[in-house]
């Protein structure tokens, strides 16, 4: 299951699914509406993604899970058409739309033990920042059972250099919290007792601010990465002058120490 609470303004997702957390299509529907609420929610600013447990944060998708007995003809049409939110969760299913979803809102993820297949591609696509426990492993093994595919589901080469994403994708080889941290995967590495309370402390520099100014600041981060430089320096400067506009406090010139002037 997915469990989801509020602490204050952060939401905290639980990936909870016995030892090592795998995904099912029910809990990748669950966690789509979750998503959703958390993303529509205006009282909370910042999110924190978690697998229960020590042993993993998530082991990716269940591969004892049943899979539909389709022909083939099935299967292109299962491939092609849209989510049917009142059948029976299946693949391909919900996965998909927590991958096209839109979201302004931040997420840290807090890692312990092994992040793998799907649990790494949904960290990538759905975290920002990172906090890792020394317990901490990540990889994207599937090409060790001929079901490669997943740095492109996990838009891998964003994250990390070209070289290294290349590596751990041909490979399938994991790397440690401390590699993660050393190429810039990971924000800090703390030993697992300390990983909940370093997210939340993350959490709660960003959630200081408001959350207009959050949802602007990640949706400008956004664009600017999927546009060319004249175009996102166009489309910022507008937010940027909205928000001006929008809030009192910056009324006026601000002169960085805690005051405006006219």
């Amino acid at each position: 299951m997915i469990e989801y609470e509020r602490d204050g303004e952060i939401g905290i997702f639980t990936i909870a699914n016995g030892k090592v957390n795998p995904f099912n299509p029910q809990m990748h529907k669950d966690f789509y509406q979750k998503l959703k609420a958390f993303e529509n929610d205006p009282a909370v600013k910042v999110g924190i993604l978690t697998g229960a447990g020590d042993r993993a944060f998530c082991a990716g998708d269940d591969l004892k899970t049943p899979r539909e007995d389709r022909t083939i003809e099935e299967h292109v049409e299962k491939h092609f058409a849209a989510v049917d939110p009142d059948a029976e969760p299946s693949y391909p299913g919900w996965e998909r739309e927590i991958h096209m979803m839109t979201r302004f809102k931040p997420i840290i993820g807090a890692v312990k033990g092994w992040c793998v297949g799907q649990g790494l591609v949904y960290l990538m696509r759905l975290t920002d920042m990172r906090i890792s426990g020394e317990s901490a492993r990540y990889g994207l093994p599937e090409i060790a059972f001929d079901m490669a595919g997943g740095s492109g589901m996990a838009a891998i080469s964003r994250h990390l250099p070209r070289a290294i994403a290349m590596e751990l994708v041909l490979t399938g080889d994991p790397i440690n919290a401390q590699e993660a941290y050393r190429i810039g995967f990971a924000n800090k590495v703390v030993p697992d007792s300390e990983v909940m309370d370093a997210a939340k402390a993350l959490a709660a520099r960003i959630s200081r601010h408001s959350g207009r100014a959050i949802r602007i600041e990640m949706e400008s981060f956004h664009r600017a990465e999927q546009t060319d430089d004249a175009t996102s320096y166009a489309l910022t400067d507008h937010m940027f002058r909205l928000q001006r506009l929008a809030s009192s406090k910056q009324v006026g010139t601000f002169d960085y120490k805690g005051k405006t002037g006219k």
